[in-house]
């Protein structure tokens, strides 16, 4: 529409039902369909994949209307996303794909070594897996192919839920092995959480986790023993980790395990706030204290409860964090903003009557990507405090 193009010429790779013109024979395009965009003056503005009836109508793809969306063209962008990855980390077991970063919108795929994790966000991407698929033998070889497909965007695009192996064998006997950190986890991305494993805490885990010589940790929300298990392996004299999910916890009893710190790990199945009360009335006091829930704000009209949820989580977490220790809170709500994040935070310590300072604020690990024009998609949120 005319004076409405100006954003996508100046590279943001999304246009919104309101800026495209939707005409009769438009709106009969099916969801998903590649389709060419034009720009107020009739100029090209590259290949899109469209949705009539979404917020986001269009997701470029960055290149020329009449290219061809094929297995060749998977397969150039998933050998651009691995040649980087591969600098980055010395083995196969990173994000290989985040969405719009990697030129690929909609698109999650994770790497498990011989094992991907494929996730489809968009009716379009989803239209795409056969080619998709294709290009991910020729560039990775898997052994195994995982099709992830139950996030709660699909339904936004009038997509089902799907989780299935498209090839070859998961299961307790043939387990989908992550290595992290030099430490060795079990990932389960069929029943877990999200594609099986968290990759975006890599590095708030290793900085953690340097804290640890001969500390007490607490690790709530522990899901695979991403951070419980990395905090013992470099010190850690001993690990409570807490979940609600008796399978999380077998995930990270099989890590303490296999990596030789299973004397020192307790799990211990319990929801995260009402263990926190709990353990501050026996007076219990731990050296180091990691919070990383789940997305507390799944929607706008849930930051401000959200928010509050952030605070007080940071008020129970201080009042058992010991003086001299260390608090890691985390939020993966891409709703809320950084700087809130930070003053929920904030009020939670002086909640608690605790002082401290910061001294990390981070985001994911490099393999998460940001587009330069998609800030809002930069959604994790890692802050470390010092409390006196």
């Amino acid at each position: 529409m005319p004076g409405r193009d100006r954003r996508l010429r100046s590279g943001h790779p999304w246009a919104f039902s309101n800026e495209v013109r939707m005409d009769e024979a438009t709106r009969r395009l099916a969801p998903g369909t590649v389709a060419r965009l034009l720009g107020s003056e009739g100029q090209d503005l590259g290949a899109v994949l469209f949705h009539p009836n979404t917020l986001i109508s269009a997701r470029l793809l960055g290149v020329p209307g009449d290219s061809p969306i094929d297995r060749g063209w998977f397969s150039e962008r998933l050998a651009r996303a691995m040649a980087w990855r591969d600098r980055l980390y010395d083995r196969p077991f990173y994000r290989l794909i985040h969405a719009e970063a990697d030129g690929l919108p909609g698109l999650v795929v994770d790497r498990f070594d011989r094992c991907v994790v494929v996730q489809a966000n968009c009716a379009g991407m989803d239209r795409l897996l056969p080619e998709l698929l294709s290009a991910l033998e020729e560039t990775c070889a898997p052994e195994i192919i995982i099709a992830r497909n139950d996030s709660a965007v699909r339904g936004l695009e009038g997509l089902p839920e799907r989780v299935e192996a498209l090839k070859g064998v998961v299961g307790d006997s043939h387990p989908i092995v992550v290595e992290e950190n030099g430490a060795c986890f079990f990932a389960d991305p069929l029943g877990g959480q999200k594609t099986g494993w968290f990759y975006d805490q890599r590095d708030n885990r290793a900085f953690i986790a340097g804290m640890c010589g001969g500390a007490r940790v607490l690790d709530l929300y522990c899901y695979a023993g991403g951070f419980a298990v990395t905090c013992a392996r470099k010190g850690a004299v001993s690990v409570l980790a807490v979940d609600r999910s008796a399978h999380a916890l077998e995930l990270t009893a099989r890590a303490a395990a296999e990596n030789g710190v299973a004397d020192r790990c307790e799990t211990r199945r319990a929801e995260a706030f009402a263990e926190l009360e709990r353990l501050a009335s026996l007076g219990e006091r731990f050296d180091v204290v990691i919070a990383d829930p789940p997305a507390f704000v799944k929607s706008r009209k849930d930051v401000a409860v959200g928010s509050r949820a952030y605070r007080k989580l940071t008020r129970l977490a201080a009042r058992v964090t010991a003086p001299g220790g260390f608090l890691l809170m985390a939020s993966c709500s891409h709703h809320i903003e950084p700087a809130v994040f930070a003053e929920q935070t904030a009020r939670g310590l002086v909640d608690a009557g605790r002082t401290g300072r910061i001294l990390r604020f981070a985001g994911a690990a490099p393999d998460h990507p940001v587009h330069p024009l998609l800030p809002e998609s930069a959604y994790l949120k890692a802050i470390v405090f010092h409390l006196d």
